[in-house]
């Protein structure tokens, strides 16, 4: 057998529906239907066939892995069956593979506060700023508000007993018309730990909200406004994004994907236990399925070994050649794949948010230069 990617990632769609609806949405909005062919919920018998596969997968790559439900919004499964999926996967896979649920807040009680802290399950928040704009973006299912219920949630995570080792962190999505020193000020104002902000999903083909064109930098341009806030702070929250590219501008490495020239191996698996790509990809014409039809009751180390898997797992690297001459690649890391596609040279172009990331590294690299130790 070829060489295998080693997987350090996995996300298992406990349900695939959701209870917001979320205007920018890469599942429910941007054409793709096949949530609909989905169970609503990963059945018990799914998840211990899963279990057990990836127990052998992180046997035989002899290296942990993190495991991260997610759906749509995984919290719908309700608590009990929560606890009974936690107990699943730490059964067959104790720490230090990681475990982590990533959720919308809305159901994130305290009986399911109580499950994460007994099977050391941690918790990342999705909420994009201030109510103004969280709401206009983030409408549950019925048009109601759903900010107020988030923060909520928030604040009961940070008063658990071992809340503050609990939240890993927000994730917000960026805004354009929002003032970024505003949005700075309500996520430290919460008590985040920290925020991790994803920029609007597009294409060559369907600009991102807000572009005006592959050259314009809307986004750099918001990126840098946030981050001479987070500079000028001297007790900051963390920011992973800003930090990642500030620790690979001065030789470091980053700690996810998005940027940067490090390798990650994610599988996705969904709520009937078929395995996909990264479903981000729904967005570039529906182009997160493999040929083969794959689930998780075939060896795991097979498919991640497999020709297709491979080409995937390769397809996350930059090909254009712009990013592969581009003397700030290591820094940018060519973006993200859904980011870079067209219709007519798939994923061979540069990210459509080329300009904003070199806007947003030369301002950073004009910012340290006075620290840097002669």
């Amino acid at each position: 057998m070829g060489r295998a990617v080693a997987i350090d990632t996995v996300l298992v769609k406990l349900a695939s529906r959701c209870n917001l609806d979320c205007d920018y949405c890469y599942v429910y909005r941007m054409g793709d239907q096949a949530w609909r062919l989905q169970p609503k919920i990963m059945s018990p018998e799914t998840l211990e066939v899963l279990a057990q596969g990836l127990a052998a997968l992180v046997a035989d790559q002899d290296a942990p892995l993190s495991i991260v439900f997610h759906g749509g919004e995984p919290l719908l499964v309700g608590p009990d069956r929560f606890e009974a999926a936690c107990s699943t996967i730490r059964r067959w896979l104790p720490s230090p593979v990681g475990l982590h649920v990533q959720t919308n807040g809305l159901l994130l009680s305290d009986a399911v506060i109580d499950v994460c802290a007994r099977h050391d399950v941690g918790i990342s928040i999705s909420i994009d700023g201030p109510a103004w704009m969280h709401d206009r973006h983030r409408p549950d299912v019925r048009g109601r508000a759903s900010h107020a219920a988030v923060v909520a949630s928030i604040h009961r995570v940070l008063s658990h007993p071992t809340g503050q080792d609990l939240l890993s962190g927000l994730l917000a999505v960026v805004d354009l018309e929002a003032d970024p020193a505003e949005v700075y000020a309500f996520f430290k104002s919460v008590g985040a730990p920290s925020v991790d902000f994803l920029y609007r999903d597009g294409n060559h083909d369907a600009l991102p909200f807000g572009k005006s064109s592959v050259v314009s930098t809307e986004y750099g341009d918001w990126m840098v406004r946030l981050l001479d806030v987070y500079l000028a702070d001297p007790s900051p929250i963390r920011i992973r994004l800003l930090d990642d590219m500030l620790r690979l501008i001065l030789g470091g490495r980053a700690v996810k994907e998005g940027v940067g020239d490090e390798d990650y191996g994610i599988l996705v698996v969904e709520t009937d236990g078929s395995i996909t790509k990264n479903d981000t990809l729904k967005s570039a014409d529906g182009s997160d399925r493999f040929t083969e039809t794959w689930t998780v009751h075939d060896d795991l180390k097979s498919i991640v070994s497999s020709t297709s898997f491979l080409a995937y797992h390769d397809s996350q690297k930059p090909s254009s050649p712009k990013c592969l001459s581009c003397p700030e690649l290591r820094v940018c890391g060519g973006g993200m794949p859904t980011h870079r596609w067209s219709a007519r040279a798939g994923l061979t172009n540069p990210s459509v948010f080329c300009e904003d990331q070199m806007r947003l590294i030369q301002h950073m690299r004009m910012r340290i230069a006075p620290r840097k130790v002669a």
